[in-house]
Protein backbone atom coordinates (compact mmCIF):
# COMPACT_ATOMS: atom_id res chain seq x y z
CA UNK A 1 0.00 0.00 0.00
CA UNK A 2 1.62 3.25 -1.19
CA UNK A 3 1.19 6.67 0.26
CA UNK A 4 1.76 9.53 -2.15
CA UNK A 5 2.45 13.14 -0.65
CA UNK A 6 2.37 15.92 -2.68
CA UNK A 7 4.06 19.38 -2.31
CA UNK A 8 5.35 22.12 -3.67
CA UNK A 9 8.67 23.79 -4.78
CA UNK A 10 9.83 27.15 -2.86
CA UNK A 11 9.22 28.14 1.29
CA UNK A 12 6.48 25.90 1.71
CA UNK A 13 8.81 22.68 0.50
CA UNK A 14 11.76 23.79 2.30
CA UNK A 15 9.92 24.67 5.42
CA UNK A 16 7.98 21.04 5.05
CA UNK A 17 11.28 18.52 4.49
CA UNK A 18 12.60 19.10 8.10
CA UNK A 19 8.94 17.89 9.24
CA UNK A 20 9.05 15.08 6.94
CA UNK A 21 12.80 13.60 8.04
CA UNK A 22 11.74 14.32 11.88
CA UNK A 23 8.06 11.97 10.97
CA UNK A 24 11.31 9.08 9.39
CA UNK A 25 10.61 10.53 5.57
CA UNK A 26 12.90 11.81 3.40
CA UNK A 27 13.62 12.01 -0.60
CA UNK A 28 16.31 10.03 -1.41
CA UNK A 29 18.02 12.35 -4.23
CA UNK A 30 17.81 16.46 -3.94
CA UNK A 31 14.15 17.22 -5.05
CA UNK A 32 15.70 21.00 -5.46
CA UNK A 33 18.32 19.92 -8.09
CA UNK A 34 16.11 17.64 -10.40
CA UNK A 35 12.96 18.13 -12.99
CA UNK A 36 11.55 15.03 -12.08
CA UNK A 37 8.54 15.43 -10.59
CA UNK A 38 7.65 12.02 -8.85
CA UNK A 39 10.38 10.90 -6.08
CA UNK A 40 11.06 7.54 -4.12
CA UNK A 41 12.28 8.62 -0.23
CA UNK A 42 13.80 6.12 1.91
CA UNK A 43 10.36 4.41 2.69
CA UNK A 44 8.98 2.09 -0.01
CA UNK A 45 5.42 3.10 0.85
CA UNK A 46 6.10 6.29 0.56
CA UNK A 47 6.94 8.32 -2.69
CA UNK A 48 6.64 12.50 -3.14
CA UNK A 49 4.66 14.60 -5.69
CA UNK A 50 6.23 18.06 -6.56
CA UNK A 51 3.35 19.99 -7.94
CA UNK A 52 2.29 24.21 -8.30
CA UNK A 53 0.94 24.82 -5.56
CA UNK A 54 -2.46 25.50 -6.44
CA UNK A 55 -2.83 22.16 -7.68
CA UNK A 56 -2.02 20.31 -4.62
CA UNK A 57 -5.58 20.24 -2.83
CA UNK A 58 -6.80 19.14 -6.61
CA UNK A 59 -4.48 16.15 -6.28
CA UNK A 60 -5.93 15.21 -3.10
CA UNK A 61 -9.65 16.01 -3.32
CA UNK A 62 -9.21 13.91 -6.17
CA UNK A 63 -7.33 10.94 -4.73
CA UNK A 64 -3.94 11.21 -6.76
CA UNK A 65 -2.27 11.81 -3.63
CA UNK A 66 -3.40 10.66 -0.48
CA UNK A 67 -1.72 13.43 1.65
CA UNK A 68 -0.54 17.36 0.79
CA UNK A 69 1.04 20.20 2.12
CA UNK A 70 -1.16 23.38 0.87
CA UNK A 71 -1.44 26.95 1.98
CA UNK A 72 -4.64 28.09 3.97
CA UNK A 73 -5.07 30.47 1.32
CA UNK A 74 -4.69 28.12 -1.32
CA UNK A 75 -7.39 25.88 0.50
CA UNK A 76 -9.76 29.03 1.26
CA UNK A 77 -9.68 29.66 -2.46
CA UNK A 78 -10.07 26.19 -3.92
CA UNK A 79 -12.91 24.85 -1.38
CA UNK A 80 -12.12 22.02 0.85
CA UNK A 81 -14.75 19.04 -0.72
CA UNK A 82 -13.50 16.03 0.13
CA UNK A 83 -10.45 17.17 2.19
CA UNK A 84 -9.33 16.86 5.79
CA UNK A 85 -7.20 19.13 7.39
CA UNK A 86 -5.84 17.68 10.58
CA UNK A 87 -2.80 19.96 11.02
CA UNK A 88 -1.80 23.46 11.22
CA UNK A 89 1.98 23.05 10.09
CA UNK A 90 2.71 26.73 11.86
CA UNK A 91 5.14 27.34 8.45
CA UNK A 92 4.92 29.68 5.80
CA UNK A 93 3.19 31.92 7.68
CA UNK A 94 1.80 35.68 6.06
CA UNK A 95 -1.25 37.39 5.72
CA UNK A 96 -3.78 37.78 2.81
CA UNK A 97 -4.46 41.13 2.50
CA UNK A 98 -5.79 44.01 0.38
CA UNK A 99 -3.60 46.71 -0.37
CA UNK A 100 -3.75 50.36 -2.48
CA UNK A 101 -1.69 53.31 -3.26
CA UNK A 102 0.13 54.45 -0.70
CA UNK A 103 -2.04 57.74 0.83
CA UNK A 104 -4.71 57.46 -1.95
CA UNK A 105 -7.54 56.78 0.55
CA UNK A 106 -10.10 53.79 -0.43
CA UNK A 107 -12.18 54.92 -3.42
CA UNK A 108 -16.09 54.43 -2.47
CA UNK A 109 -18.52 53.11 -4.50
CA UNK A 110 -17.95 50.13 -7.56
CA UNK A 111 -14.02 49.34 -7.54
CA UNK A 112 -11.78 47.04 -9.13
CA UNK A 113 -9.82 44.48 -7.58
CA UNK A 114 -6.94 42.65 -8.92
CA UNK A 115 -6.15 39.34 -7.27
CA UNK A 116 -5.22 35.59 -8.36
CA UNK A 117 -7.87 34.83 -4.96
CA UNK A 118 -10.99 35.41 -7.14
CA UNK A 119 -13.12 33.19 -4.17
CA UNK A 120 -11.67 34.72 -1.79
CA UNK A 121 -11.77 38.21 -3.02
CA UNK A 122 -15.61 38.02 -3.79
CA UNK A 123 -16.73 36.95 -0.72
CA UNK A 124 -14.31 39.26 1.47
CA UNK A 125 -15.71 42.35 -0.52
CA UNK A 126 -19.58 40.60 -0.21
CA UNK A 127 -19.45 40.73 3.48
CA UNK A 128 -18.26 44.32 3.35
CA UNK A 129 -20.84 45.61 1.73
CA UNK A 130 -19.15 46.81 -1.31
CA UNK A 131 -19.31 46.25 -5.06
CA UNK A 132 -16.83 45.16 -6.62
CA UNK A 133 -15.28 44.06 -10.32
CA UNK A 134 -12.94 40.92 -10.13
CA UNK A 135 -9.58 41.04 -12.50
CA UNK A 136 -7.95 37.63 -12.08
CA UNK A 137 -4.32 37.99 -12.56
CA UNK A 138 -1.61 35.25 -11.70
CA UNK A 139 1.51 37.31 -11.46
CA UNK A 140 3.00 41.11 -10.57
CA UNK A 141 0.08 42.15 -8.75
CA UNK A 142 1.49 45.20 -7.80
CA UNK A 143 1.10 47.01 -10.87
CA UNK A 144 -2.12 46.54 -11.15
CA UNK A 145 -3.30 49.99 -9.49
CA UNK A 146 0.53 51.85 -10.59
CA UNK A 147 -0.79 50.96 -14.30
CA UNK A 148 -4.91 51.89 -13.05
CA UNK A 149 -6.08 48.51 -13.55
CA UNK A 150 -7.64 48.14 -10.44
CA UNK A 151 -8.22 50.36 -7.23
CA UNK A 152 -6.79 47.48 -5.26
CA UNK A 153 -5.72 44.23 -4.76
CA UNK A 154 -5.69 41.02 -2.76
CA UNK A 155 -2.71 39.18 -2.23
CA UNK A 156 -0.42 38.13 -0.16
CA UNK A 157 1.87 40.13 2.09
CA UNK A 158 4.88 38.80 4.33
CA UNK A 159 7.45 41.79 4.75
CA UNK A 160 5.07 44.23 3.05
CA UNK A 161 8.78 45.26 1.52
CA UNK A 162 7.39 44.51 -2.15
CA UNK A 163 4.39 46.43 -1.47
CA UNK A 164 6.36 49.36 -0.53
CA UNK A 165 8.51 49.09 -3.45
CA UNK A 166 5.54 49.41 -5.61
CA UNK A 167 4.16 52.24 -3.76
CA UNK A 168 1.43 50.21 -2.67
CA UNK A 169 0.85 49.80 1.36
CA UNK A 170 -1.63 46.95 3.62
CA UNK A 171 -4.79 48.31 4.14
CA UNK A 172 -7.69 45.58 5.77
CA UNK A 173 -6.50 42.19 6.75
CA UNK A 174 -8.63 38.92 4.83
CA UNK A 175 -7.18 36.28 7.37
CA UNK A 176 -3.79 34.73 8.63
CA UNK A 177 -1.93 32.08 6.56
CA UNK A 178 0.37 29.27 7.06
CA UNK A 179 0.63 25.81 5.61
CA UNK A 180 -1.54 22.99 6.47
CA UNK A 181 -1.52 19.62 6.39
CA UNK A 182 -4.00 17.60 4.04
CA UNK A 183 -5.52 14.12 3.80
CA UNK A 184 -7.83 12.87 1.39
CA UNK A 185 -11.24 11.71 2.86
CA UNK A 186 -11.28 8.52 1.44
CA UNK A 187 -7.85 7.34 1.68
CA UNK A 188 -7.91 8.35 5.14
CA UNK A 189 -10.44 5.14 5.48
CA UNK A 190 -8.73 2.58 2.85
CA UNK A 191 -5.91 3.42 4.47
CA UNK A 192 -6.41 4.62 7.70
CA UNK A 193 -3.46 3.25 9.54
CA UNK A 194 -0.18 4.29 7.67
CA UNK A 195 -1.87 7.56 6.92
CA UNK A 196 -2.47 8.27 10.58
CA UNK A 197 1.06 7.38 11.65
CA UNK A 198 2.52 9.66 9.09
CA UNK A 199 -0.02 12.46 10.72
CA UNK A 200 0.96 11.66 14.23
CA UNK A 201 4.69 11.49 13.64
CA UNK A 202 4.89 14.97 12.19
CA UNK A 203 2.16 16.03 14.80
CA UNK A 204 5.13 14.94 17.29
CA UNK A 205 7.68 17.04 14.86
CA UNK A 206 5.67 20.01 15.32
CA UNK A 207 6.64 19.44 19.22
Amino acid sequence: MQITIALTKGRIFKETLPLLAAAGIEPVENISESRKLLFDTNRDDVRLLILRGSDVPTYVQFGAADIGVAGKDTLLEHGAEGIYEPLDLGIARCQLMTAGIIGVSPKEGRIRVATKYVNIARQFYAEQGRQVDIIKLYGAMELAPIMALADEIVDIVDTGNTLKANGLEARDSICEVSSRLIVNKAAMKTKHQAIQQIVDDVRKALG
